[in-house]
């Protein structure tokens, strides 16, 4: 039913991309000219990756390294300026060591400048495109596939219809032996003792309310009002007046399973089926975060419309709101709202999702993707909700 590509260790991946990933913002620039001159290289922009300390740079170090594992990467070129914190020689041998994946780094001091270090980086990058475009596809069973699933933009009709759309894919998925991830911790509040008691174990269950029992706790601790930003103006607008709300609804996305494991931020899952992210709300670093996570494609609820994208793996936006459709259907896939209208039952949409949803496996582009959307950014906030900072 779908297909994707063979990599070490046995994962499979969808996209058959060559990642040119910098090591710190510095290197910014070089690695846009490079992905800019290379057909089939993917260039992803790093902001931070130096003068950062504790938690922000083990978060970073543990994505940057994470995001060259997701299967939709063939081999990676690691860009860097040659002082960073985040050391690139470093983190390339610690790369090399996670797979048998290709993975080279070289430095813009080290090449003797910019232009020089673009003129090494296009050679290496086309260099690996060759050897990419060797590697075939071969039938993939949905034991192989991480399913990321996301909201962004929502409205009423987001509960309504495009996130219960989802979740029946989402069981389908995890039916088939697949593994789904959901995130978005902020909107997980009002909605936590739901997820609890769907846990696969006692464990998981107290790691679920601490993670969201944590926030909670920081946000009071520092006075902080997250009704100030969720719901936000536009969830309001579109008719969502409390964040449980919001909650009950995005939980609707990951279907019906128990939750088998919680993990942080881009952290690869152990376990197969249900598994939540903790992730923010910024649907940016969010998407970055599962993208680092090792999904493959990601199903994204907009009832307002949004049109990130991500440079790793595709995302196909769904929305339940028949205006929304209309009105940006350069930027949205899958219309979900027959259901609401009675033109469809959630079945047959789920159905209709899941065929698109192979198309785009298949090779198909999502519509960011064709739009050329590569938004990326690494979250760097704080990790401790389970109750203790977490080691690297």
């Amino acid at each position: 039913m779908i297909s994707g590509y063979v990599r070490p260790g046995g994962k499979m991946g969808i996209r058959n991309h060559v990642l040119v990933l910098s090591s710190v913002g510095c290197a910014n620039n070089v690695v846009r000219r490079i992905a800019q001159q290379v057909e089939g290289s993917v260039g992803v922009e790093n902001t931070k990756g130096c003068g950062q300390v504790g938690n922000g740079i083990e978060i970073m170090r543990r994505c940057l390294a994470n995001l060259t594992q997701n299967p939709n990467v063939f081999g990676t070129l690691l860009v860097g300026l040659g002082c960073e914190s985040t050391k690139p020689m470093e983190l390339a041998e610690q790369i090399s060591r996670m797979s048998d994946k290709p993975v080279t780094a070289i430095t813009i001091q080290d090449c003797g400048g910019s232009l020089k270090a673009v003129e090494e980086g296009v050679r290496i990058a086309r260099g690996m495109v060759a050897r990419a475009a060797l590697v075939r596809r071969v039938p993939m069973p949905l034991s192989k596939l991480v399913l990321g699933t996301n909201c962004g933009g929502s409205d009423a009709t987001s509960g309504l219809a495009a996130n219960p759309t989802i979740g029946l894919v989402s069981d389908w998925v995890i039916d088939g032996g697949g593994t789904v991830l959901m995130g978005e911790t902020t909107e997980l509040i009002g909605a936590e003792h739901i997820l609890s008691r769907r846990a696969a174990s006692k464990e998981v269950s107290e790691d679920i309310l601490r993670m969201v029992g944590r926030l909670e706790a920081d946000f009071l601790a520092n006075d902080i009002d997250v009704r100030g930003a969720n719901p936000s103006p536009g969830n309001m607008r579109g008719g969502l007046s409390t964040l449980e709300e919001k909650s009950l609804g995005g939980i609707s996305k990951g279907g019906s399973h128990p939750v088998s494991q919680v993990v942080r931020y881009g952290e690869v899952p152990s376990k197969g089926g249900f598994v939540l992210m903790d992730t923010p709300g910024y649907d940016i670093e969010s998407v970055s975060g599962m993208s680092a996570g090792g999904a493959q494609v990601m199903l994204f609820s907009t009832g307002r419309g949004t049109p990130i994208g991500n440079p790793l793996m595709p995302v196909i936006k769904v929305t339940g709101n028949a205006r929304t459709y209309q009105r940006m259907r350069d930027n949205i896939d899958f219309d979900a709202s027959g259901a609401i209208a009675g033109r469809s039952t959630m079945g047959e949409q789920a159905d209709a999702l899941k065929s698109m949803l192979c198309d785009v496996c298949n090779g198909t582009p999502s519509k960011a993707e064709l739009l050329g959307f590569d938004d990326f950014a690494i979250y760097h906030g704080q990790e401790y909700w389970c109750g203790c900072e977490f080691a690297s």
